[in-house]
């Protein structure tokens, strides 16, 4: 597969402002493993082989089990997963697959429930930016490194 344009070079002031984003998200308190979990669960939805790659290296050099990376599709299954990471995944999944149901006021309020409202802007920002991430590297066709 041929990458396409690059889009750091073609439109930098766009890239930037997806770092800026970055920038707040790893300034914002929200958990890094935490975070993590968010990507490579978006990522799987998306198909983005590109990021699926990166953040489950990320995950493994934060302390995150090869075991709960494998059965991270599978999560509600699994009871390797708190009730607060629970929470948070139904939300990355209901933001990522917005035009299936929505966010149910269920899904919101559950995880309300188990974040600050500081934790839930940059949940919920955090999942805007996988999502985009995810979209400039299939669309790009960014190489695995």
């Amino acid at each position: 597969m041929n990458t396409r344009i690059n889009i750091a070079s073609a439109a930098p002031q766009a890239y930037q402002a997806m770092i800026g984003l970055e920038t707040y998200l790893a300034t914002s308190g929200l958990d890094k493993n935490l975070y993590e979990l968010i990507k490579t669960r978006a990522s799987q939805m998306n198909g983005c082989a590109y990021c699926i790659n990166m953040h489950t290296r990320d995950a493994l050099k934060l302390g995150e089990t090869a075991q709960r990376l494998f059965l991270l599709d599978a999560w509600r299954e699994s009871e390797l997963f708190s009730e607060k990471e629970r929470a948070v995944l139904a939300l990355t999944e209901s933001m990522t697959f917005i035009t299936g149901d929505h966010v149910s006021d269920q899904i919101y309020e559950e995880a309300s429930r188990h974040l600050s409202e500081q934790e839930l802007a940059a949940v919920i920002m955090a999942v805007v930016a996988i999502n985009s991430w995810n979209r400039i590297a299939i669309t790009t066709r960014m190489p695995l490194d």
